[in-house]
């Protein structure tokens, strides 16, 4: 074979040769455009609320116990209501009611929110000012939980003073003063030591001229067994009272909920002595197992108007009977 058909030869395969490695290096042809196709459905996500977190343990209690459709042992359904703090007495009580029932989960529904709600559990505001005496022992969340009522009020629109009268527990004023700058509200106070009632007249009275919405008393940690400082609550009323007719026109109990049985010691106590309107339940949030919301209104007839269920300001919520039934039971 000749050099110049050789020549031909070669440079067609360095022509073919070119030719493929342009082609492999083209990107692969896209399809129609993107705008004609379909967009994906945005995934939906649920986050479960505050309150159903916060009764977990209470609600997997029960769920074991209705698991079979059976009909569920009076003795098996009033040990389950025990372990969930509801106490005995009123524990016994439900029993009672929804013995025989052939949806006894259903029956125990109804038969425990026809105890929540028997009363208002709101905390209307009016007259002005509105005085709230807020009471409860050391370490409830007692004066957290006015820093919390007093950026809610805030929030709303309401002018709101508070009266720093826990003046025995070392730091107390100082931790109340920080709530009310971190709620933009001013804090009446006096030096560590002073006369509470002193302090909640001071405050009152402070209310009246600035025309305060709503005034908010704390007081000092009451033990149980110090019958003096329960005496002094007395005193707190009587003063208030004569500086706006009917005050306090609210006296919170702030009960800590992992404390079980032993709030309701506290509650039988402080109503009698302190004339308590309704209930505080803090430190719901998932250690706690809630019962003792319902021996509250059967024992004490008490409603639970908050419930605080974490650390941030908006975990202070309103109590809804309904809601807090289906967190226990599912």
């Amino acid at each position: 074979m000749s050099t110049t058909i050789w020549l031909v030869i070669i440079a067609l395969l360095v022509g073919v040769a070119a030719w493929v490695v342009r082609r492999s290096m083209v990107p692969p042809s896209l399809p129609g455009p993107l705008a004609s196709e379909p967009e994906p459905e945005p995934v939906a996500t649920v986050t479960p609320s505050p309150l159903l977190a916060a009764l977990s343990r209470t609600r997997e209690l029960f769920a074991g116990l209705f698991a079979d459709k059976a009909a569920v042992e009076r003795e098996a359904l009033e040990e389950a209501l025990v372990r969930a703090d509801v106490g005995a007495r009123t524990s016994a009580a439900l029993v009672a009611e929804v013995a025989g029932e052939k949806d006894m989960r259903a029956a125990l529904k109804a038969a425990m929110l026809s105890r929540l709600s028997k009363h208002d559990h709101r905390i209307p505001l009016a007259q002005k000012p509105h005085v709230v005496l807020v009471v409860g022992v050391n370490g409830s969340g007692k004066t957290t939980t006015i820093g919390k009522l007093a950026a809610r009020w805030k929030g709303e629109g309401k002018s709101v003073l508070l009266g720093a009268g826990d003046t025995f527990r070392a730091g107390a004023i100082e931790q109340l003063k920080a709530w009310g700058e971190r709620a933009g509200v001013d804090v009446i106070a006096q030096q560590e030591g002073a006369d509470p009632a002193a302090v909640s007249h001071a405050a009152v009275e402070a209310g009246k001229a600035r025309g305060a919405d709503v005034v908010i008393c704390d007081t000092a940690g009451r033990l149980q067994a110090q019958k003096a400082l329960m005496d002094e609550l007395g005193k707190i009323r009587r003063v208030i009272g004569k500086l706006v007719p009917g005050a306090p026109h609210e006296v919170l109990l702030v009960l800590d909920a992992t404390m079980g049985q032993n709030a309701l010691s506290q509650a039988r106590l402080f109503k009698d002595v302190a004339g308590v309107t309704g209930v505080v339940l803090t430190k719901l949030d998932g250690t706690a197992k809630g019962g003792v919301v319902i021996a509250i209104a059967e024992e004490f007839d008490l409603p639970v108007k908050l419930v605080g269920v974490g650390e941030k300001v908006g975990d202070l919520r309103d109590f809804d009977p309904a809601a807090f039934v289906d967190g226990m039971l599912g």
